[in-house]
């Protein structure tokens, strides 16, 4: 990631999340679909689709200080749905 090359010698960390099916708006059609989520959840290797607490359980971390030394990373937040 070009952005954290760039801010990592200031002390920033850049870190980006790639989440899989959440019931959120950006996945509308899960939303009230028990079908849907019937069919998402059969490709996620947890058996379920994510809440947005999910990712944001994962946010929250790689913004404390406990992830002070992870930059220019992605983490797959998809329960395991690239698996």
């Amino acid at each position: 990631m070009l952005s954290a090359l760039r801010r990592g010698p200031r002390g920033i960390t850049v870190n980006a999340v790639a989440p899989g099916y959440v019931l959120a708006d950006m996945n509308a059609w899960l939303i009230d679909n028990p079908d849907g989520q019937r069919e998402a959840s059969s490709n996620v290797a947890l058996g379920r689709v994510g809440h947005p607490a999910d990712i944001a359980d994962i946010l929250s971390y790689l913004v404390s200080d406990d992830a002070r030394w992870i930059i220019g990373q992605t983490p797959d937040a998809s329960g395991g749905t690239v698996l």
